[in-house]
């Protein structure tokens, strides 16, 4: 089936003239073979097709054999494609994910609960925005919407909901924990504009900290806005711009940005593509406000595109120390071109280059079907590499894939209405057992990674026949391997006081409260002030 439908695609495609412009022998033999085969089903299939969903899923089966960015939007999604590029949509401003029913552990609003129902939450929501101003809370479920029932929506359908024209209300109906009657909050959707500047401020009397979302339109210009007032009104001297987790976005802003540091004429990349028209020289054009200003940049492995730009031309201009891991890779570029039936392709034309010559892509996806292979080579490497932790797969791991700290965080926040500032905001020990005691309420049980390969070795082993003696003392080691969690949550209770910390400080100080508390465990930020002193 997947087949007919990647045929139908091109057929479709063929049959408004997208492939028209080729005149190559093969492609026009193909475009007969896909008509006719669309004209076939047209005309005898046994049933009813769906078009508008047989063209859509074709599409994106085809596309799907080129690479991940080369992506379709029909006219009912080009939503999607306009919040990427400006970071706007008309909406009510807060972040949304589907669970499933676990169990009935809290006493509120039991009697609709079934085990493996679906629902969706609100998971996060901006400060200063629609869902937030009305009185939204992380951890607050969706019950109904406008009066439709949310019971086992996908996050898809209840976000289409929630979105909207600017200045049109919608009525929003919640349980929240600890409260037995539902509530019902009427909010005003707006047009989200999600700031490119996520946080700033001063780490000590002269360096400055950025961390940077995303290039969207005129995010060079906030950047710009928040280093000035870094400048003339807390002095600062030196500047920490953190672009981990940014994937990157528009090309110019990361120019722009560039720019700020780099003195005029530079060049930041080049494009290289299969026409003239895809091959294109970006340099800077202004004088540089900060041409002296020392910069340390954080990136990551998530850091992509626009962000690995901004990374890998600096670091061959030596003009910034790069600290962390090696970026993402991805060096590709796309361009948007509309199609038929107000629809938009996002199409890859070509690949970034750095002044030194450098592609930044990691991943050659000319070979397809599932057989790319990722070049070790691409991507930026940082000057100083940082080994990363976070990848330790301990009970802090755990109890963060389960989403254990943030349900506790949902239940420690109906409990205590304020908390201290996030600088002086600290867990006590009763606090942690608390912690305990709502683990032992979920039935929480904690398996190692290492318990379930172990598993598989003792089945392999008696599947083997080996001596019964050497199967015994197998047996007898694996308790060892599955420790209780309190014992797990003592020997790193470094770690996961620090997650779960985060977690409570979000609910009150919303996304700068997390990542003001974060930079004070940050070892990137540590070894950058290190550099910078």
């Amino acid at each position: 089936m997947k087949r007919i439908l990647f045929i139908l695609a091109v057929a479709l495609y063929g049959t408004i003239g997208v492939f028209a412009q080729s005149k190559s022998a093969r492609s026009e033999q193909s475009i007969v073979v896909f008509n006719d085969v669309l004209r076939q089903l047209d005309m005898s299939y046994v049933d009813t097709l769906p078009y508008e969903k047989m063209t859509e899923t074709a599409i994106n089966q085809m596309l799907r054999q080129v690479d991940p960015y080369t992506v379709y939007y029909p006219k009912d999604k080009d939503r999607e494609l306009k919040m990427m590029t400006t970071g706007k949509y008309g909406g009510v401003g807060a972040i949304i994910q589907q669970r499933e029913e676990k169990t009935d552990s809290t006493k509120a609003a039991k009697k609709d609960k079934k085990k493996g129902d679906k629902y969706v939450i609100i998971s996060e929501p901006y400060e200063g925005k629609p869902a937030q101003k009305a009185g939204l809370l992380a951890g607050d479920r969706i019950i109904e919407i406008d009066g439709k029932k949310m019971a086992n929506k996908t996050v898809s359908e209840v976000s289409d909901m929630l979105r909207g024209i600017p200045h049109t209300t919608l009525t929003v109906k919640v349980q929240r924990y600890g409260i037995a009657e539902p509530l019902e909050f009427t909010v005003e959707r707006e047009e989200i504009k999600l700031p490119a500047v996520s946080y700033y401020g001063m780490i000590n009397a002269k360096v400055a900290y950025i961390s940077f979302n995303e290039f969207t339109e005129n995010s060079a210009d906030d950047v710009r806005r928040v280093l000035d007032e870094l400048v003339k009104e807390h002095g600062a001297q030196s500047l920490v711009f953190d672009l981990r987790e940014n994937g990157g976005g528009i090309i110019d802003e990361a120019v722009k940005i560039v720019n700020l540091f780099v003195e005029k004429g530079k060049t930041v990349v080049s494009t290289r593509g299969r026409t003239k028209q895809s091959e294109r020289i970006y340099c800077t054009t202004q004088d540089a406000a900060y041409p002296d200003m020392p910069v340390v940049l954080l990136v990551n492995k998530n850091s992509a595109s626009a962000s690995e730009i901004v990374a890998g031309s600096m670091q061959d201009m030596k003009r910034a120390t790069l600290i962390g891991e090696r970026t993402f890779g991805k060096g590709l570029v796309q361009s948007v071109r509309q199609i038929a039936y107000d629809g938009y392709i996002k199409l890859t034309t070509a690949r970034y280059y750095l002044p030194s010559g450098r592609c930044i892509q990691a991943i050659d996806y000319s070979k397809h079907q599932g057989k790319a292979e990722k070049d070790t080579t691409g991507g930026i490497l940082p000057d100083i590499v940082m080994s990363d932790s976070t990848r330790k797969v301990d009970i802090s791991y755990t109890l963060y894939s389960k989403q254990l700290f943030f349900d506790y965080a949902t239940r420690y926040r109906a409990t205590h209405p304020t908390i201290a500032s996030v600088k002086e905001f600290a867990l006590t020990d009763e606090d942690i057992e608390d912690f305990c005691a709502f683990l032992d309420e979920e039935k929480f049980v904690y398996e190692t990674e290492t318990s379930k390969y172990f598993e598989e070795m003792l089945e392999m082993a008696q599947h083997e026949d080996l001596d019964s003696t050497i199967i015994a003392q197998l047996k007898a080691f694996e308790p060892q391997l599955q420790p209780s969690f309190r014992e797990a949550i003592a020997r790193h209770k470094a770690d996961v006081v620090e997650l779960l910390e985060a977690e409570i400080i979000e609910r009150y100080y919303y996304q700068k409260g997390r990542i003001e508390y974060m930079l004070k465990h940050d070892k990137d930020l540590e070894r950058a002030m290190e550099v910078l002193q």
